[in-house]
């Protein structure tokens, strides 16, 4: 399936509980056992490694979450519950929690989900250490399952996430940052990761094809990269008591997102505005997105992800899953638009 990087079409979120209970419901009880069986994974490997790193990774591990990623890997593995498949899930989800204390860290963020984040209550060097923990144990996890071509897929996406994050600091406070270059790297830090968890979930389950494990991938890669979408218009739609952080901190360290890139072009104003001198505390990210909103750019970054959670949807006829297994998955597509609702 062609990967395109190209924007045609224009114009509360935590949790989704509605879609993500459906999910659940669809996926049956063998899904509901393997998220379980994950959290206490995860709490394990946190606890395992010191006093001071063993208390900020279960507290960054506490701090809530969907689990999406975990899901994603249980529905594609098609009914498979062994223990392979719970590493599996405990691998992605402690990626993903490592790229969060990691961006806390160049952020100098203080929230993270409406909590005080590893950067704030231990510092710099702490958070780096514990972010590194997390990584780290991430790849140990994989190495029972004996599935080299698992570990490459989440090393892949590791140095993705890299690359991405190279590319938002160049970019950052920039005005010149295209739709496609933003696409770029969204799929870099965002889709890659979602699209890992799908295609681990797949090798270590039923479908059989080469055809399959790529739809799955494919679709995994769409839903990734309509949650950051979404998360974008989130950051400025706000506010910090249903997001869990500040809103527009996106604005406050530079990084430049499409609602942004969008309201720039229907405002000459926007377009002019010098964003480093312009923003340089929260009320002023705050009057930022009342303008960035006026410009009726969320609704065509929306409109933009929804077109993404629609070529995800239509992936899943090749999948090779039970009609069920689709069905969850095509609820947990829904559940990324519900962030936005």
């Amino acid at each position: 399936m062609k990967r395109t990087q190209t924007l045609e079409t224009p114009a509360g979120p935590e949790p989704p509980l509605a879609r993500l209970a459906a999910a659940l419901g669809e996926g049956g009880a063998d899904l509901s056992r393997l998220l379980a069986a994950t959290e206490r994974r995860l709490f394990e490997v946190a606890e395992a490694h010191g006093e001071v790193l063993g208390h900020h990774a279960v507290a960054t591990l506490g701090a809530g979450g969907k689990r999406l990623r975990p899901m994603l890997v249980f529905l594609c593995a098609g009914g498979q519950t062994g223990e392979h498949v719970v590493r599996a899930g405990a691998a992605v989800e402690l990626v993903h929690m490592a790229t969060l204390v990691h961006d806390d860290v160049v952020d100098r963020a203080s929230l993270r989900r409406g909590r005080p984040t590893v950067f704030v209550e231990g510092g710099r060097q702490t958070a780096i250490a514990t972010g590194d923990l997390l990584f780290s144990r991430a790849f140990a996890e994989l190495v029972p399952t004996g599935d080299t071509e698992g570990v490459r897929a989440l090393s892949t996406a590791c140095s993705a996430l890299a690359r991405g994050e190279l590319m938002q600091r160049e970019d950052a406070w920039s005005d010149a940052v295209t739709p496609e270059r933003y696409l770029e790297r969204c799929e870099l830090k965002t889709a890659r990761l979602f699209e890992a968890a799908c295609r681990l979930g797949a090798r270590l389950g039923t479908a059989d094809t080469r055809k399959a494990v790529e739809a799955l991938a494919f679709f995994g890669a769409r839903i990734g990269l309509a949650f950051q979408l979404f998360d974008d218009v989130l950051d400025v739609s706000g506010p910090a008591e249903r997001t869990g952080k500040q809103r527009g901190a996106d604005l406050l360290d530079g990084t430049v997102t499409l609602p942004l890139i969008l309201a720039r072009r229907r405002d000459p104003a926007l377009r002019a505005l010098d964003l480093c001198e312009a923003v340089t505390d929260p009320a002023q990210a705050g009057a930022l997105c009342d303008r960035i909103a006026l410009t009726g750019a969320l609704g065509a970054a929306r409109e933009h992800a929804l077109g993404y959670v629609a070529e995800a949807k239509a992936a899943l006829s090749g999948a090779e899953l039970t009609a069920e297994r689709q069905a969850a998955l095509a609820l947990v597509a829904d559940a990324v638009v519900e962030r936005y609702a």
